[in-house]
């Protein structure tokens, strides 16, 4: 048996990294910036690239490292350790599927991206349909490779965004958010004085917005020497490393709010990338991390900071200033109020913090449709539409603000959007135990930021993937995950902006 060092197992994991780098760079341009015609290209190199990616990720020498320090595990050190781990649990995950179908799953995530952007432009589910099948038929396919001792399909999928996830975890803690939230919105719709928001509407030149956010997404931590902002049709962050985070959004003359959240959100997924630890570089700790924990980086921008009296009441003159007076006939109470309206909407990405966990519960339980019960994928958008109405009580009248609105299944991702509620409950519940370290809500009032950048480093960014998000959590407040902590400051923020205390 060949002997190997801790310093062969990091090389081979340098080599994955970098290649992973290069399919980042790739999608990141996709999405961005690449001529309309390029597709058919641009998916051939992603194949490529995959191709290269998994005879690393599972080759000769993947397969001897494993061997090796499945039996000379002392010859590692701790963080090594660790490492191994992790590197034991990738090589099983993709060495369970054939060269050629990971190749072609790799290819066809690429197209998929692509259908789905036609079939934006054209608003027709129908365009996108065939190729959602076919990365449907090959997720499934995939799940009878990796799948264990998990009670259903789906479980294989939620495990992979989120270890020890399971549909029995997911059903309660939904329910209990899906009950308190009805019942909230029960009392402000009862009991409330709904505040009025026009102004939202106004028209402000995208140029203003974007000088604003990327000034602000400044004030929140984002190093720009180590990242961007640029357009795209749905906002996502993208990180090549530690010192390249990218940033996008999508603009509206009459909607400045989308934006403005937009990048609070992206600049969130963006600080954790900046600040993970340098000696996970080039290793799974530094890009495995799991997507509940990122969100919840991402909504503690949004969330916590960005619908926080106290943050506006010092962010709000800033923002007058920025957008040219355009609202300095809009006292602070009027627009704190108003950008905390809760209605419900059609698209995820514009929900207000009540109704958003209600877009991923439909979500949820579409996906399970699709892989525990074989669901039509061409009855898909009627199951989406009937979905919403019962929800939220609103229907789709086209594909755009409907099925198409995501990216997420095109890229082949199923099963991560649970994360996004998971990163809700994180992110309050981190919040929360901040309090017992300083004033928080003083610190926003005065735009100190800092203190509340240095303890999510210390407590959560640094760590990168090397801690499960149930260690993450447990460690940081002391406590297992409580959705009651979101419940509580929904209430109690929303009781004051619908005057329900008066």
């Amino acid at each position: 048996m060949t002997e190997f060092t801790g310093a062969d197992l990091r090389a081979n994991m340098k080599e994955q990294a970098l290649i992973e780098e290069g399919l980042a760079l790739a999608e990141w341009d996709q999405l961005t910036g690449m001529p309309v015609a390029a597709g058919d290209f641009r998916a051939e190199l992603v194949s490529y690239l995959s191709s290269k990616y998994f005879q690393v990720a599972t080759g000769t020498e993947a397969a001897e490292l494993v061997a090796y320090f499945k039996e000379h595990r002392d010859l590692l050190t701790d963080d090594e350790q660790k490492l191994f781990d992790r590197y034991v649990t990738d090589y099983e995950e993709v060495a369970a599927i054939p060269e050629d179908e990971y190749t072609a799953f790799g290819k066809l995530s690429s197209a998929g991206q692509d259908a789905w952007t036609k079939a934006r432009e054209a608003d027709d589910y129908q365009l996108y349909a065939p190729t959602l099948k076919e990365l449907i038929a090959t997720k499934k396919r995939f799940i009878s490779y990796w799948r264990k001792d998990e009670a259903t399909p789906y479980d294989v999928l939620l495990n992979q965004f989120e270890p020890g996830l399971t549909v029995a975890k997911l059903d309660g803690v939904f329910e209990t958010l899906k009950n308190g939230i009805m019942a909230l919105q029960h009392d402000l719709q009862t009991q409330g004085t709904e505040p009025e928001n026009d102004f939202l509407s106004r028209e402000i030149p995208v140029e203003l917005q974007r000088q604003y956010v990327w000034d602000a997404a400044q004030r929140l931590g984002y190093d720009a020497n180590k990242g961007r902002l640029d357009d795209t049709i749905h906002p996502f962050m993208q990180d090549l490393n530690r010192d390249d985070a990218r940033i996008t959004t999508r603009w509206a003359a009459n909607d400045f709010q989308m934006a403005v959240l937009g990048i609070y959100h992206e600049a969130g997924h963006g600080l954790f990338a900046q600040n993970v630890a340098p000696k996970w570089d080039y290793t799974p700790f530094n890009k495995g991390i799991a997507m509940s924990i990122h969100e919840s980086q991402s909504l503690f921008n949004e969330v916590m900071i960005g619908r926080s009296k106290d943050f506006w009441s010092h962010e709000y003159p800033i923002l007058q200033k920025a957008l040219d007076g355009r609202l300095d006939d809009i006292d602070f109470e009027h627009f704190y109020k108003g950008w905390m309206l809760t209605k419900p909407t059609l698209i995820r990405t514009e929900a207000d913090p009540i109704t958003y966990p209600l877009h991923i519960i439909i979500r949820y339980e579409i996906e399970k449709a699709i892989f525990n019960d074989d669901y039509n994928v061409d009855d898909l958008e009627e199951l989406w539409n009937s979905k919403y109405e019962e929800y939220l009580g609103i229907r789709p009248d086209n594909a755009v603000d409907g099925i198409l609105q995501d990216i997420h299944w095109a890229s082949g991702d199923f099963g991560y959007f649970p994360s996004y509620a998971l990163g809700h409950l994180y992110a309050a519940q981190l919040y929360h135990a901040m309090h017992k370290d300083f004033d928080v809500e003083a610190l926003l009032a005065e735009g100190n930021i800092k203190p509340i950048f240095d303890w999510r480093r210390e407590h959560v960014w640094q760590y990168g993937a090397s801690k499960t998000p149930a260690e993450v959590l447990e460690d940081a407040t002391g406590e297992t995950l409580n959705p009651q902590y979101w419940l509580d400051l929904q209430r109690a923020r929303y009781s004051d902006v619908y005057d329900l205390n008066a």
